[in-house]
């Protein structure tokens, strides 16, 4: 059963709702060997720099360059007193500004020449004082990690949003839960999924029930008699919206339980995740204080469709630049499954012609 599109509520005002309720959870402190693929919830920075001092970056003799000048097999240089010898990662003697390989020197002789700061890290070469290690809202990376044990940081603050993903419904969201739970540990957050009997009552204890930072209740949000998740919503908190002016994704809903927002996302393997690229990716982002993954540029090789009044997730693939729209309501699954992104268009639009440029939301 359709709802009328008047009684639909638009797009953005059921962001704008999502975002006033979307408070960033608090902070907690995790060891590094926790922390990959987290959400940092502050900045971190170098506490000095990185070496701290000069150091060896290979075995070998510490040795003043000016004093090896010239030497060579066939003209030794004698050196007044026996070289220090230093392996990789060892602080140079004061008085030194280069490493000689081992085989640079035979006795006290020099045989090889090396130039200022040959085989050496200066104070401060890798990292210095103050640089950004780590910035509030990024996700942790490799690469982050590798800088921070680097910089003698053993721990780091970050946000970890909590999910809870209540399947419902008749129709495939057991099928669904795998693939929605992948998106939110995407977005930033870690997904709880539990399955529920299409009971309002249960829905509503689902949705109550505590230790998650918002709840994603998947299927029985339709009109029908079978379809009681807004119902289930009701009991718990209250209901914002049931009806979305969103194309696939018309029966989608929104509200909260206990301060903490509630989505109602469609059984429909289409309209769950474009309900969910609508609202659940920037709700999760706001939970995590972050800005929304980017999105990429690309030309569309086909024209896209829309009806002015609803805004329209339409479902693409790409090949290079172009991107080629491949439908967005009543896709079939074998369809949907081969697209790698998807491409909104606002209400007020039409759709856009052959050879536009649209941002694409990556899959």
């Amino acid at each position: 059963m359709r709802v009328p599109s008047a009684a639909l509520m638009p797009l953005a005002e059921a962001l704008s709702g999502l975002r006033r309720l979307a408070v960033p959870v608090a902070p907690r402190t995790v060891p590094l060997s926790q922390a990959y693929g987290c959400i940092a919830a502050t900045a971190v920075h170098a506490a000095q720099p990185v070496p701290a001092e000069r150091i060896a970056l290979r075995d070998g003799f510490a040795v003043e360059s000016a004093g090896v000048g010239g030497a060579s097999p066939y003209a030794p240089v004698m050196l007044p007193r026996a070289p220090a010898w230093v392996e990789a990662g060892d602080v140079l003697p004061a008085g030194t500004d280069a490493v000689l390989p081992a085989e640079g020197l035979e006795g006290r002789n020099a045989v090889a020449e090396v130039g200022a700061g040959e085989g050496i890290r200066a104070a401060g070469e890798d990292l210095s004082e103050g640089d950004v290690l780590l910035a509030a809202g990024e996700r942790i990376a490799p690469r982050h990690l590798l800088a921070l044990a680097a910089a003698g940081v053993r721990e780091v603050a970050i946000r970890a949003v909590r999910i809870r993903l209540v399947v419902t419904g008749t129709f495939e969201p057991e099928a669904l839960s795998p693939m929605l739970a992948a998106l939110v540990e995407r977005s930033g957050g870690s997904a709880e999924t539990i399955a529920v009997p299409d009971d309002p009552e249960l829905i509503a204890r689902a949705i109550a029930a505590k230790g998650s930072d918002a709840t994603f209740v998947l299927g029985g949000t339709g009109f029908g008699r079978s379809d009681r998740s807004a119902e289930g919503l009701a009991g718990a908190g209250r209901v914002i919206a049931h009806g979305l002016a969103l194309r696939p994704g018309e029966t989608a809903g929104l509200g909260e339980a206990g301060g903490r927002p509630v989505l109602l996302l469609p059984g429909r393997p289409d309209a769950a995740l474009a309900s969910f690229l609508a609202l659940g990716r920037p709700l999760v982002a706001a939970l995590a204080g972050i800005v929304e993954a980017p999105s990429r540029a690309g030309t569309l090789r086909r024209k896209i469709t829309s009806t002015v009044g609803l805004a329209e997730i339409v479902f693409v693939r790409g090949h290079g630049s172009e991107i080629e729209p491949l439908g967005g309501a009543d896709l079939p699954l074998r369809r949907l499954i081969e697209a790698d992104g998807a491409v909104l268009v606002p209400p007020e639009r039409e759709g856009y012609p052959a050879g536009s440029e649209v941002e694409v939301v990556p899959l």
